[in-house]
């Protein structure tokens, strides 16, 4: 059923059904000092701080506090344990014991910082740590937080809309009307839609939002439906996720007269990650992206041979960031883990395909497109293997 109110830790689970990722309130970082990354010194080993929602008492936390430290020296393992040594720090998921962690690591000689989870606890300790110049990588998709010494590795709204959107205007939809939940995820994510439509050359046919409640969802279904007719859309671009708004919105869509015949669906969020929302008659023939299938299925079989059970969708998160790191200091480059060795433009290889970290602090991760089709999931455009390739 739907709930009306997302707390804390009802958020992180709403969004790691829509898409796996960490995605929470939090301030701008605050402005300062920054100063350079920490040199790394040939022939010595960095020291990765990792931070993890561990001591919160949150059975959930600690469930995730485990997974990330498991793909992380999965991880390193992988890179044969050279050039990285992990130290795991708790953060109770509260962003004061993050920061206090956080420069805890920093003076115990870490020369780059890998989480934590929550976005109000990366906020706080990448303010904190900012001026010794380290470099943050946080299991975070909200984009409010990157920036200055903070990179979120979560894939985010933008990223999203911006595969969505190509992929639709190179296949003649033009008209795009975004539809999204009065809420901080629907408010951002609908901001990401309109940016990702008008740079890449699309119209805005209209912006249309609703409360975060069935009944709200239900009567403001035919305002959206006649703004969709008056604004000529070709596409319904859609911020709810499938645990949540997303079934009442696909169900009262059609039943205002806007259903799929009329109109072509496009959604932020992973769809496939609840099944039985494949099932639904409003979003046959609808579009959303998903990352590279193959390469998720062989983390997964990985993680699960080395530890006896499925990672937890964020899992992979860690790993990535691990071998983005891996990947930089085998170069020797004493600058290796400053900003511009991050955001190098290549990017790096991850669990569930290539992704770079971007001058801004947030990411693009390569993503496949995929049509809900017979209650089947199937892939249009294939996630790309390098970037500049087809479909990036």
């Amino acid at each position: 059923m739907f709930a009306k109110t997302f707390s804390r830790r009802a958020t992180l689970v709403r969004t790691l059904a829509a898409a796996g990722l960490a995605f929470l309130a939090a301030c701008a970082p605050m402005p300062g000092t920054i100063g350079e990354a920490p040199p790394v010194r040939p022939g010595s080993a960095v020291k990765v701080a990792l931070l993890v929602p561990a001591g919160s008492g949150n059975s959930s936390d600690e469930l995730i506090a485990a997974n990330l430290e498991n793909a992380a020296r999965l991880a390193v393992a992988d890179l044969g344990g050279a050039g990285i040594d992990l130290r795991v720090y708790a953060t109770a998921g509260d962003p004061a014991r993050a920061a206090q962690v956080a420069v805890q690591a920093v003076a115990d000689g870490a020369g780059i910082i890998l989480g934590p989870l929550y976005a109000e606890e990366a906020n706080a300790a990448g303010v904190a740590v900012a001026p010794s110049g380290v470099n943050l990588l946080a299991f975070s998709n909200n984009p409010t937080i990157a920036g200055g010494n903070v990179f979120v590795l979560g894939q985010t709204f933008r990223n999203t809309a911006d595969r969505l959107v190509r992929y639709g205007l190179r296949n003649g939809v033009n008209n795009y009307l975004v539809v999204h939940g009065d809420d901080l995820q629907g408010q951002i994510g609908s901001n990401a839609i309109a940016a990702a439509v008008r740079t890449n050359g699309g119209t805005v046919a209209g912006i249309q939002g609703y409360p975060m409640s069935q009944s709200g969802i239900l009567g403001a279904a035919p305002r959206i439906a006649a703004a969709a007719r008056s604004g000529n859309a070709g596409a319904v671009f859609m911020t709810a996720g499938v645990n949540a708004d997303l079934p009442i919105l696909a169900t009262a869509l059609p039943e205002a007269g806007l259903g799929p015949d009329a109109v072509r669906y496009l959604g932020l969020t992973r769809w496939n990650a609840v099944p039985q929302a494949l099932t639904l008659p409003g979003l046959q023939g609808g579009l959303f992206a998903l990352p590279d299938q193959q390469m998720s299925a062989q983390f997964e079989a990985r993680y699960t041979a080395a530890y006896g059970s499925a990672p937890h969708p964020l899992a992979s998160l860690a790993y990535d960031g691990i071998a983005a790191i891996g990947a930089l200091v085998a170069r020797g480059d004493s600058q290796a883990l400053g900003r511009s060795a991050l955001t190098q433009a290549q990017g790096f290889q991850g669990t569930s395909g290539i992704f770079r970290l971007l001058p801004d602090g947030t990411n693009e991760r390569g993503l496949a497109v995929a049509e809900v089709r017979g209650g089947q999931v199937v892939v249009l455009d294939p996630a790309p293997r390098a970037f500049g390739g087809a479909g990036s």
